[in-house]
């Protein structure tokens, strides 16, 4: 090859790009590469999309049914992941609440609640449901404003700050006159299914940024939506239409083994392919610009030297449990889409019958998913010990249990299904830029100002593909986290 063939080929390489990563920030940072005129290639080692946001088959008791890894909602101030149902065509498959309306049964006093918000300005939205919230006394109710107040003024500091992010939550609330009771019912309630922790295990600056956001930055931003049809017609069907439109090709079951530097400044991404990886077929690939969007081991792995100062920080970064309790009964024994609970070891329950598919059989049947956050000391548990466990805290909440059939009963567990939102994991988490030109990180562990959420995977993402985009000189939409 000539000097000038070289040049040409070393030219054309710069202007490509490799996504490792099929989860919704790989997913993200293709597509806005791509839209921007990128020949881009996303490798996933799944033979499917959309990371730790998917769907399978189960085929049980209740005949054949759709069913999630877990159920994963996002809120009208995730407007970044709204950018994402937009892009994809699904927004009216995931609508939102019209306002925010959470019912809460307290099994242990048999008695309901609802945290829901009026047509108010911020904070007078959420002030009648609070002054009548039954799971609280009067004067807990009073504690809970004043400490709602306080923390709306730490939400307007960088979540980051090492004095905000060293701090454990539970400490912050106990100086500010909260009782137990008042953290079981209202704090950890909405912070466990936010967060994947309680509040001794999660940062102050993280809790103050969650909370104020979604709580008391606009009235309707707490607004909660979901999915309507499974999470993997979204997150891989759909998407992966619209990354073959947008001209991506995408690598499926395919391991980036190693990310190596060339002389000519590119970067070659060896990829094992096929679904027998171990017998060494595969490819290179190289590229002027890599994100990799990939959980923070497997980035470590990946990374050259040099790229992060303090790269073992990566390993630092801990993970946290998500259980997922899986119940098809003969008939309907929930009769609102979802329920929060107090007073059992059940956290939230989800009604996905028609989501599933199995209301399109007729016969009255009704598929319930427990999401269990923060599930250490439960998730290596056996079916079986779970199965016997938790439906009778199911009959406690909803008494239409008791005399139903259980025709299926299966469990779906995600180990690391997040980070860990410990005291000082603000000053782990790495920007998108790297210290090694042209690679760049994703991924909602990544330093995104949230928790490890679908719209912090998405805005991740963003980030990414805007950072590397501005550093190739290339025009691009106006498109932000922020903006979305």
């Amino acid at each position: 090859m000539s000097a000038r063939e070289e040049a040409l080929a070393g030219e054309e390489a710069r202007s490509r790009a490799v996504v490792v990563g099929g989860g919704l920030a790989g997913i993200t940072a293709a597509l806005r590469l791509a839209d921007a005129g990128i020949a881009t290639t996303l490798v996933e080692t799944r033979p499917r999309l959309g990371g730790l946001a998917f769907s399978f088959r189960r085929a049980g008791g209740a005949g054949e049914l759709t069913a999630d890894n877990g159920h994963h909602v996002h809120l009208r101030c995730c407007t970044a992941y709204r950018w994402f149902l937009e892009r994809i065509g699904a927004h009216d498959l995931a609508p939102l609440q019209r306002r925010l309306d959470i019912p809460v049964y307290d099994a242990a006093r048999r008695r309901l609640g609802r945290l829901r918000r009026a047509a108010l300005p911020v904070p007078l939205h959420l002030a009648a449901s609070l002054a009548r919230y039954p799971h609280l006394s009067p004067a807990e109710r009073v504690g809970v404003g004043r400490a709602a107040l306080a923390l709306r003024r730490l939400g307007r500091v960088d979540p980051a700050d090492p004095g905000l992010d060293g701090q454990d939550f539970a400490g912050w609330l106990r100086r500010h006159g909260q009782s137990p009771r008042a953290v079981r019912a209202l704090w950890d309630l909405v912070g466990v299914a936010t967060l994947n922790a309680r509040a001794p295990d999660v940062s102050l600056g993280l809790a103050a940024m969650v909370l104020t956001t979604g709580l008391l930055g606009s009235p309707g931003a707490a607004d909660i939506g979901w999915s309507r049809v499974p999470l993997g017609h979204l997150h891989d069907t759909l998407a992966g239409a619209v990354l073959d439109k947008a001209g991506v090709r995408v690598v499926r079951q395919g391991r980036a083994r190693a990310l190596r530097p060339e002389p000519d400044g590119t970067w070659r991404v060896e990829v094992e392919t096929g679904a027998r990886r171990s017998a060494g077929g595969g490819e290179a690939l190289t590229a002027g610009t890599v994100v990799l969007a990939v959980p923070q081991k497997e980035a470590h792995r990946l990374l050259p030297g040099g790229a992060l100062e303090e790269p073992d920080r990566l390993l630092r970064i801990g993970t946290a449990p998500i259980l997922g309790l899986h119940v098809v009964y003969d008939r309907r024994v929930l009769h609102r889409p979802f329920l929060a609970a107090l007073g059992t070891p059940v956290q939230w329950v989800f009604d996905r019958t028609e989501a599933s598919g199995l209301g399109a059989a007729g016969d009255g049947s009704q598929y319930l998913t427990v999401s269990q956050s923060a599930a250490g000391e439960e998730i290596g548990l056996p079916a079986a010990v779970l199965r016997e466990r938790y439906l009778p805290e199911l009959a406690r909440l909803m008494p239409a249990a008791r005399g139903a059939v259980v025709r299926d009963f299966f469990v779906t567990r995600e180990r690391s299904a997040t980070f860990a939102p410990a005291p000082g994991v603000g000053r782990l988490r790495p920007p998108a830029r790297t210290g090694a030109p042209g690679v760049w990180l994703a991924g909602a562990w990544t330093a995104t100002g949230w928790p490890a959420t679908m719209e912090g995977a998405v805005r991740s993402g963003l980030t990414a593909a805007r950072e590397a985009l501005t550093a190739l000189g290339r025009p691009q939409d106006d498109v932000s986290p922020e903006t979305a």
